[in-house]
């Protein structure tokens, strides 16, 4: 009897591995699926759409991604961390006036380029108990130095923090989002806004 619980022990043990495997490519797919998705409908894109395409249930999209919040912030992972990098980029950069307009405009740029992105960054980008969304979080993190040595220089106005400056880019992004050229419109419009918040050239 003992001999026979051994076998069946060990029988079962290689079905773990290949259940990570799975869950691993049905992460994957529903993520390539989701990316697309995103870029086609903004923020409000189905995630019961996004379940049909990738050939999965909508219960195994919620175990993957809980919440849109969620999946939201995996479609814009690497974007998140290409600005972030470079935020740590320009903390150096002799002029720290210029350092801050050239983040915040790349920032611009890419969220008028990448549906969604400026629903992260707002109240609506927020997880079931109201906690901000790591895209919010991680970019407020890397522009925070860049604030503060452009805050020392003089070259920003008293009180003017990063939360307010990535309101400010997610309400100019949403406004353009339907214009011909809504990245360059976003950027222009960023322009306008700086020169009141950081007049000096």
């Amino acid at each position: 009897m003992p001999a026979q619980s051994t076998e069946s022990t060990h029988s079962t043990r290689p079905a773990q591995p290949a259940q990570r495997a799975d869950a691993r490519r049905n992460y994957a797919r529903i993520l390539a699926v989701a990316v697309d998705e995103v870029a086609a409908h903004g923020a409000d894109a189905s995630l019961e759409q996004i379940a049909r395409t990738a050939g999965v249930g909508s219960a195994t999209v919620r175990r993957h991604f809980p919440s849109r919040c969620a999946l939201l912030e995996a479609v814009f992972q690497e974007r998140i961390q290409g600005l972030c990098a470079r935020a740590h980029e320009l903390s150096g950069a002799r002029n720290a006036r210029t350092a801050l307009l050239e983040w915040l405009s790349a920032l611009t740029v890419y969220a008028a380029d990448a549906r969604g992105l400026a629903t992260a960054l707002t109240r609506e980008g927020t997880d079931e108990q109201g906690h901000p969304s790591t895209c919010a979080t991680r970019l407020g993190e890397a522009g925070e130095p860049l604030l503060r040595r452009a805050a020392r220089a003089g070259a920003v106005a008293h009180g003017v923090t990063v939360p307010d400056l990535l309101t400010l880019i997610a309400g100019i992004v949403l406004a353009t989002e339907h214009l011909p050229d809504p990245a360059a419109e976003a950027d222009r419009l960023l322009g306008l806004a700086m020169a009141g918040i950081s007049p000096r050239g």
